[in-house]
């Protein structure tokens, strides 16, 4: 673990920081999920630090662990095939991008917010799958791979759906519009930065 993580610091730095604050948040000072959780509203009103804070609050344990699971197996890779500073680019861009959607479809929504890592890790997770979207990905109880690129849209469904149940502990909701904003932005900004990687994804598919 801490030799694929020495490979990939960006990767290893956001782990670190998204479980000492989600921790924090949960158990030391439930208020900054007011105070820090993605609000349209709040966004609208100047408070644009929030585009970027509720992705490192987090609605429960299993909402992190799932997340930060997810992080750790496609960030060190996607970070050496695209070098630390377009990864963080397609991370925080992909964030964005998520939380741009979310704020369109709900500006006008007073009691909306949102928290967690999502909207950026599925931009990672479909980055990954432009360069290997058949490699064999492997989950707890299931016996075959699965290919990277049906597990990146089984990311986007069942996240959605765990992180809903788990909402109530953190009085937030989760921004299910940000994994599709997520994973556009990740495409777009992965394809940007490194436009060889269609010619390999079409090559890997045999077309």
């Amino acid at each position: 673990m801490l030799e694929i993580l020495s490979a990939a610091p960006v990767t290893l730095v956001l782990l670190v920081v998204n479980v000492l604050v989600s921790f924090h948040a949960l158990y030391v000072d439930h208020s900054m999920f007011d105070r820090f959780s993605f609000r349209p509203t709040h966004v609208a009103k100047g408070e644009w630090y929030r585009l970027l804070t509720g992705g490192f609050l987090h609605a429960g344990i299993a909402h992190l662990m799932f997340n930060m699971f997810t992080l750790f197996f496609f960030g060190p890779w996607l970070e050496l095939a695209l070098g630390s500073w377009r990864f963080v680019i397609v991370y925080f861009g992909a964030e964005l991008a998520a939380h741009a959607f979310t704020y369109v479809r709900h500006r006008d929504d007073n009691g909306y917010a949102a928290v967690g890592a999502s909207g950026a890790i599925s931009g990672v997770v479909f980055a990954f799958c432009l360069f290997s979207p058949l490699s064999p990905i492997y989950i707890m109880f299931i016996p075959i791979g699965i290919p990277a690129i049906v597990y990146a849209v089984l990311f986007v469904l069942f996240s959605a759906y765990a992180m809903r149940e788990g909402q109530e502990g953190s009085g937030s909701r989760i921004a299910h519009d940000a994994h599709l904003g997520g994973a556009v932005g990740g495409l777009v900004l992965t394809i940007a930065l490194f436009p060889s990687v269609v010619s390999i994804f079409l090559g890997q598919l045999g077309l």
